[in-house]
């Protein structure tokens, strides 16, 4: 796998950790209040966001290899441009549900 397609794949891999070791024992609620989780979380989805469209027009097949990849892309397009309308309860969602399945792909693809 070219270089510049595991540079991708490993920021999301560490913007995923980050988000799951910022929400650990936190809740819902937690979230909602807390400036600086919801910023440091929506951050971090940002960049798995970009790197997924980036990695979409440097390798496709690669970036099919993750389910909803097109979703991920656009996630970002939400939080970086509907900042206004993100719903904090769906965000929260996606860290519970959605997140280990992305953080299990990407340990599949990249190298141990």
């Amino acid at each position: 796998m070219p270089p510049e397609v595991l540079k991708l794949l490993y920021d999301m891999k560490q913007a995923a950790e980050r988000i799951e070791r910022f929400a650990s024992g936190k809740t819902l609620d937690d979230y909602r209040t807390d400036d600086l989780l919801r910023s440091a979380v929506e951050r971090q989805f940002e960049i798995i966001g970009e790197a997924m469209t980036r990695l979409v027009k440097l390798d496709v097949k690669v970036a099919e290899r993750i389910s909803e990849y097109r979703r991920i892309a656009g996630f970002r397009n939400v939080l970086i441009h509907g900042y206004d309308s993100i719903d904090d309860a769906i965000s929260w969602n996606i860290i519970g549900t959605k997140l280990p399945i992305l953080r299990t792909e990407l340990a599949a693809l990249l190298p141990p």
